[in-house]
């Protein structure tokens, strides 16, 4: 055995409906050219026949299994967190984890995915203009995003969702954690997007199977940069509307590599080559 190859690291993911993911590809790649034997399981409550009742037992099975970490993903982002012992500042400010280390038998909670926003942000749309951000889902991507854009400096937000009691509540979190932007639930999107620099998706909208737009695309502007947080498909048809209208785009697989190069450092204390993490993604998304 190479000399240069380090322990053993075994991960999962806990969610529903999780077969189609790309993150255990991810992850053991990653860690087969850094020297490491990863392990990186898909932990299905669809396949199990189980429910978020179930998180504490799959918890305490993932331990005595000797994973490293388990990355959190829906429907448990929220319901996990009573079973850890400790938050991260950024987890605890969102309300919701997607990463939890396991380590001398305790339990910590971070949040990676609006750090993955972020960072992707930063490289696909490096100086654009954040004054005023419209925000369509009010949901769990949706905090991470709207916590994401606040982190990177956007003035003012609006907050759509379908449930508005939703964006009511994120709007109020938000406000008081970044108490000088403004932040509020929008009630009139046509006017929204007239004030508008630009348009995070936060919602379902555009995946496979939820075929179709979040907003009518006559209220795109050449004007308006859009982040998109779908991945499957890479190019949605917001994206694709987006684009025949002049707008700067970002899709969503930057968010969706950049939670994962978060996550591998947490569980294996390596800094993990974003690049090459990136060209991977792109290999299986082509």
């Amino acid at each position: 055995m190479s000399e240069t190859l380090l322990k053993p690291i075994k991960a999962g993911l806990i969610g529903a409906g999780i077969q189609a993911s790309l993150t255990p590809a991810m992850h053991m790649k990653e860690g087969r050219a850094q020297g490491l034997s990863y392990e990186y399981d898909l932990i299905d409550l669809d396949q199990l026949g189980a429910s978020i009742d179930d998180l504490p037992r799959l918890l305490s099975e993932a331990e005595e299994r000797g994973f490293s970490g388990l990355n959190i993903t829906h429907p448990c982002k929220q319901a996990v967190m009573p079973h850890l012992d400790e938050l991260s500042a950024d987890a605890r400010s969102i309300g919701a984890v997607n990463t939890v280390v396991l380590k001398d038998g305790r339990r910590y909670g971070h949040n990676t995915d609006w750090w993955g926003f972020a960072q992707s942000f930063r490289r696909g749309l490096p100086g654009v203009d954040t004054s005023f951000v419209v925000q369509l889902g009010a949901g769990g991507a949706g905090v991470a995003t709207a916590y994401a854009a606040l982190s990177l400096g956007a003035a003012k937000l609006a907050v759509f969702d379908r449930e508005q009691q939703r964006a009511i509540a994120l709007s109020r979190s938000m406000q008081e954690i970044f108490p000088d932007a403004q932040i509020t639930a929008g009630g009139d999107l046509v006017e929204a997007m007239q004030r508008a620099s630009g348009l995070i998706h936060a919602t379902p909208t555009g995946m496979s199977g939820y075929p179709g737009l979040p907003l009518p695309a006559d209220l795109l502007d050449r004007r308006h940069w859009v982040g998109e947080i779908v991945y499957f498909p890479l190019e949605t048809e917001l994206l694709r509307q987006a684009r025949q209208r002049g707008c700067p785009t970002l899709d969503g697989g930057g968010m969706a590599v950049f939670q994962a190069v978060g996550a591998f450092q947490l569980f294996t204390g390596l800094q993990p080559d974003a690049n090459r993490m990136l060209d991977h993604f792109k290999s299986m998304t082509a």
